[in-house]
């Protein structure tokens, strides 16, 4: 099962592209991974930091408080600690790559500007 060697073999040579990026391309290109990167970062930060900021009071509830002892059972703890952290990921991460392609339209801007 699999792909066959010929297939794939064409299938890789043909991304392989004959064109090349241009300097201003290349140098867009490495900002784009920058600030991805940078995403990713603060990110995994703020998942880090929300994680434990909703694992101790659920998992101190489930002790402590009746209702959450009856009716939370590992599942719902790992879904609530879960939710929490993947929604500052994402969030998170948004926010900075927005901001960093922010900056660097404003960089782009100021270049053309100093340009003409």
């Amino acid at each position: 099962m699999g792909i066959p060697s010929e297939l794939r073999d064409m299938w890789v040579s043909r991304r392989e592209s004959f064109l090349i990026a241009s300097p201003a391309e290349e140098r867009k290109i490495v900002r784009t991974k920058k600030c991805t990167h940078e995403g990713v970062i603060a990110g995994f930060k703020a998942a880090s930091i929300a994680c434990v900021a909703s694992a101790v009071p659920t998992l101190a509830a489930v002790r402590m408080v009746p209702w959450a002892k009856a009716n939370l059972n590992y599942v719902a703890q790992a879904l609530i600690i879960s939710a929490a952290s993947i929604a500052a990921y994402f969030i998170t991460a948004d926010k900075t790559i927005l901001e960093c392609a922010r900056r660097n339209a404003q960089l782009e801007d100021s270049l053309r500007n100093t340009r003409q």
